[in-house]
C-alpha cells in the first residue's frame, strides 16, 4: 500500500496561494481556518523561500500521541485523520503539532472554541465515503474518487506534490539533480548558509 505524503519544492513555489484557495473552496472550510497556508521565510531578503504548509501526515504523529480521547487515526494509505465526533477540543494536538495543522474553528475560552479541524489530505473522515454527513464535517473525499488532493492539483508550478511518498521522493531527487545541486542540496552548505553555486 502506498504511503501518501506531501512535499513542497521551495525553489518552485511562487506564493500564489492557489493551494490555500483550492482547499478552502473544495471543502467549504469555515472562515478563520486555513487547512493549508503558505509560509514565507526571509521575506524580502536574499534567500527568500515560500513553502506550502499543512498537516504532513506524520508516520508517528505527535497529535495522535497526545490526544486524550484517541480521535486521531491513520488510514491504510498512512493518512492521519481526525474524528470530530470523538474530539473534545482540548487543544493538546494544537500544541504538539510542529506544523500548526490542527486549528480551532472559533476564538474563545476552553469549550467554546469548538472541535479541532485539520487537513484531511482530501480523504474525508470516518463516515461512509462521499456522503452528505462526511462532506459536512470534513469536506470532499477526493481520495475515494481516485484523485489526489486538490491543493496539489491546482499548483501551477508543481511545487506542491502529493501522492505516494516514494514516487514524490523520486520526482524531487530528479529535480534537485537537474538543478545541479547534487547530493549537497540539503547538506552542510545549505544548513550553514554557505553559497551554493549553480
Amino acid at each position: 500500500m502506498a504511503r501518501m505524503k506531501f512535499l513542497c519544492d521551495s525553489d518552485r513555489c511562487i506564493e500564489c496561494n492557489a493551494c490555500v484557495t483550492a482547499c478552502k473552496n473544495e471543502h467549504e472550510v469555515p472562515w478563520g481556518i486555513n487547512r493549508r497556508r503558505v509560509v514565507t521565510i526571509n521575506d524580502g531578503r536574499p534567500g527568500e523561500r515560500s513553502i506550502s504548509m499543512a498537516c504532513m501526515h506524520c508516520t508517528d504523529a505527535p497529535c495522535a500521541a497526545v490526544c486524550p480521547v484517541s480521535c486521531f487515526y491513520t488510514t491504510a494509505d498512512a493518512i492521519v485523520l481526525h474524528d470530530k465526533d470523538l474530539c473534545i477540543g482540548c487543544g493538546y494536538c494544537f500544541y504538539a503539532c510542529p506544523f500548526g495543522a490542527p486549528q480551532y474553528p472559533r476564538v474563545g475560552n476552553f469549550g467554546g472554541r469548538g472541535k479541532m479541524d485539520k487537513c484531511t489530505y482530501c480523504a474525508g473522515g470516518p463516515q461512509q465515503d462521499n456522503t452528505i454527513v462526511e462532506y459536512t464535517q470534513y469536506g470532499s473525499n477526493r481520495i475515494a474518487e481516485g484523485k489526489l488532493p486538490l491543493c496539489a492539483e491546482m499548483c501551477s508550478t508543481k511545487a506542491l506534490l502529493a501522492g505516494d511518498g516514494e514516487m514524490i521522493a523520486t520526482i524531487y531527487r530528479e529535480r534537485v539533480q537537474a538543478r545541479g545541486y547534487g547530493a549537497g542540496a540539503w547538506g552542510w552548505r545549505t544548513a550553514y548558509r554557505e553559497t551554493v553555486t549553480v
